[in-house]
């Protein structure tokens, strides 16, 4: 993409492409930091489980140098005795087993953690391309891990020199030891020698994880119009989230219209707005917008109400004030109180009125009815 648009790779990736790229496989790994761990896993086992591992092994030499002139003889007890020892120094190493498996499944957990993807094991003819697999011999990153390669032969071989030349004594006193303290000691020199040899691997691994980490930001990092892209992908084009806004209103003024029957009042200006209430007398709460249009859909408004004997009363500052101050399914705000309560109180007693239960009420004026300067809008030409 890069390369066909003529851009540099700038922006940092993004959630999106990150999430796609683990869950294809690619993550940051760093083999120096896997083969340390093991390393290391392996020489604490042979530390803390060497003399255990010597002492099986001896018996098992033991066991098989002292076999009767029967057993010799017969092939079946030696195979007998051939499966004994092997199960026996088999489950002598129970300790390098556990240690070792252990760094193994602990150890990408350091960097990039556990990934089971898939896509990663599936078959790719590109993988038998002899073309590419020339071109990643010849690449920076063959380079790179030719030159990690070289460095760790001259730092492990330099390590494994310095140890060497350090226990050279004890080397030389194996020989004037007994069998059994000779093995014992030189296991113990093995141990030690390899631990510090695996150790030499970590500075190898400080500096091949920021690399690692370095490489595979790199290479997902992406172009300014690829970030474009992907919100377009991601939020919607701009035509289909308008299409889908105006759908979302076109069902929210569906259903508002559908409460309109059971509102109240309309309180209208008369012509550009119309704000529609709803009071429940039984609750504690207060009068509640059930709907609300300026224009053309508060002419639907009054044309449901007058359809469905929804008393219509013009009060052209509260209608304002109440369609600037709420939201449809929000209750009027307690500045408003006063005057809501006047229209509510007119609006039943010319039910009653009309019932023929009451007198007829004083007609309700707009300078009856209270309105805060902080909810007043100036009428609209």
């Amino acid at each position: 993409m890069a390369e066909e648009t003529g851009q540099e790779k700038t922006e940092e990736p993004t959630a999106k492409r990150l999430k796609e790229a683990r869950d294809k496989g690619d993550i940051p790994r760093s083999r120096e930091l896997s083969a340390t761990a093991l390393l290391l896993a392996a020489a604490a086992s042979a530390l803390l489980f060497g003399s255990e591992v010597a002492g099986t092994m001896m018996n098992i030499m033991v066991e098989s140098f002292s076999l009767d002139r029967r057993d010799a003889f017969d092939p079946a007890r030696m195979f007998s005795h051939l499966g004994e020892a092997l199960f026996e120094g088999f489950f002598s190493l129970w300790g390098f087993y556990l240690l070792t498996l252990l760094a193994a499944l602990l150890s990408p957990i350091a960097l990039g953690g556990w990934n089971f993807s898939g896509q990663a094991i599936q078959p790719k003819g590109s993988r038998l391309n002899p073309l590419s697999g020339i071109k990643r011999m010849f690449s920076l990153k063959a380079l790179i891990e030719l030159a990690k390669a070289l460095a760790k032969f001259l730092l492990v071989g330099s390590f494994a020199i310095m140890v060497l030349w350090l226990d050279r004594p004890d080397l030389v006193a194996l020989a004037r030891e007994a069998v059994e303290p000779a093995i014992a000691h030189s296991l113990q020199i093995l141990g030690w020698s390899f631990l510090v040899m695996s150790l030499s691997l970590i500075i190898i691994s400080l500096i091949d994880v920021p690399f690692q980490l370095y490489d595979y930001n790199k290479k997902l990092k992406m172009t300014l119009q690829e970030v474009k892209d992907e919100m377009k992908n991601t939020e919607g084009k701009p035509e289909v989230k308008g299409r889908i806004r105006q759908l979302q209103r076109e069902i929210a003024q569906r259903k508002m219209m559908s409460d309109v029957p059971e509102a109240d009042v309309v309180i209208t200006n008369p012509t550009h707005y119309a704000v529609a209430l709803k009071y429940d007398q039984g609750g504690s709460g207060a009068p509640r917008v059930v709907a609300k249009g300026a224009d053309f859909v508060a002419l639907k408004i009054r044309e449901v109400a007058e359809a469905n004997d929804v008393p219509l009363l013009s009060a052209p500052p509260l209608a304002r004030a109440l369609y600037h101050a709420t939201e449809i399914g929000d209750e009027i705000p307690a500045g408003l109180y006063q005057s809501v309560a006047q229209v509510l109180a007119y609006v039943f007693q010319l039910k009653r009125y009309r019932q023929r239960l009451d007198e007829a009420p004083a007609p309700l004026r707009d300078d009856d009815l209270d309105i805060p300067d902080e909810f007043r809008r100036e009428p609209e030409e």
